[in-house]
């Protein structure tokens, strides 16, 4: 992107402000853990200052990888949580109702992702740019987030993860680590992850929409 994601406007508010509304438009959501490096931190300290939230959020700083971030967070939940929602702060056009259909199906089978199926047909490209071949792509899906899980699961996993070093890029395969089936919850509604600025484009046109 060249700069902070998500501290980048989008329609008048930040990115991350955006997420974070959207968790606390959900009636299943009690409470909000951000996980930030320097570049948020002082943004959402602000935010929690101002007193803007009606739920409890905090913050805590982040770690160099992604499982270690989540770990931080993980180790700020209420004593009295059962269900955990892990979210890119990048994907701001997360609904409350997507929100809460993973959260009631991970209260049923303790392990769900936010996740859509490819529709698009894909091709395996070689590292000369030509392609080599095609992927099937009957029974492929895009993992999103929010991934949900019940908390003992999911510390479980990341313990794991954590002392063994497993090479992970999501909480989905964490779990999996464990032999733990995750089902997927289909999203209706597009759940980009601000990665380019035409991703900014579109989400405002979205949004305005």
């Amino acid at each position: 992107m060249g700069f902070n994601k998500l501290t980048a406007l989008l329609a008048g508010k930040p990115v991350l402000r955006w997420t974070v509304e959207a968790f606390e438009a959900c009636e299943q959501v009690d409470e909000i853990i951000i996980v930030a490096g320097d570049g948020v931190h002082d943004l959402v300290t602000g935010w929690i200052a101002e007193k803007s939230f009606r739920k409890p959020v905090q913050i805590v700083a982040g770690g160099a990888e992604r499982y270690l971030s989540v770990q931080e967070g993980l180790k700020r939940l209420s004593a009295d949580t059962e269900i955990v929602a892990v979210h890119d702060g990048g994907r701001p056009l997360i609904t409350p109702e997507q929100i809460a259909r993973c959260i009631e199906k991970a209260r049923e089978v303790k392990a769900v992702a936010c996740a859509r199926p490819i529709t698009e047909t894909m091709k395996r490209v070689s590292a000369d740019g030509s392609i080599s071949g095609s992927i099937e792509r009957n029974g492929a899906w895009i993992m999103e987030t929010p991934q949900v899980f019940d908390r003992a699961l999911l510390c479980e996993a990341y313990d794991r993860v954590v002392r063994e070093a497993l090479p992970v890029t999501d909480e989905v395969s964490a779990v999996q680590h464990l032999g733990i089936a995750v089902q997927v919850i289909g999203n209706p509604s597009p759940n980009p992850k601000i990665t380019y600025p035409g991703d900014l484009a579109f989400a405002e046109r979205w949004l305005s929409a």
